[in-house]
């Protein structure tokens, strides 16, 4: 605040307003991995508007989501490499015991846990489903 970062200051009180609201919402007090799907969903949220300012033509809109996406994507952890992401992908499959993509929801599950906040689940979908032969 006393930096003058009027953006930073906005996404920190978005991002404390939503986690508030979670927590007034279901009575609970969120842990580390709730607070990431948290930040995760704003980010998710961000990128959609992102897409839609595009197409309506918005260049000041997608300039702004554009940067509060860049400063939320700053409060997750770093994410996986390629290989790492690889590793842990052959590790769950190996210790789901899955052989068909019918088995897939089972290694998402290992991973999840793993790897969130740190990988776009959407894309470690797609490797799994490559990597199960569906």
């Amino acid at each position: 605040m006393r930096s003058g970062e009027k953006e930073r200051l906005g996404v920190i009180r978005m991002v404390t307003a939503a986690i508030k609201q979670r927590e007034v919402d279901e009575r609970i007090t969120l842990d580390d991995s709730q607070v990431l799907s948290v930040l995760e969903k704003m980010i998710k949220q961000r990128k959609e508007s992102l897409a839609q300012f595009q197409a309506g033509n918005r260049p000041d809109l997608v300039d702004k989501e554009s940067a509060e996406i860049t400063l939320l994507q700053g409060y997750l952890p770093s994410p996986l490499s390629d290989t790492e992401l690889d590793a842990l992908i052959a590790e769950a499959i190996s210790a789901a015991g899955a052989s068909s993509i019918k088995e897939m929801g089972k290694v998402m599950a290992i991973i999840k846990g793993k790897a969130q906040g740190r990988a776009d689940m959407a894309a470690v979908g797609a490797k799994i489903k490559a990597k199960l032969g569906g």
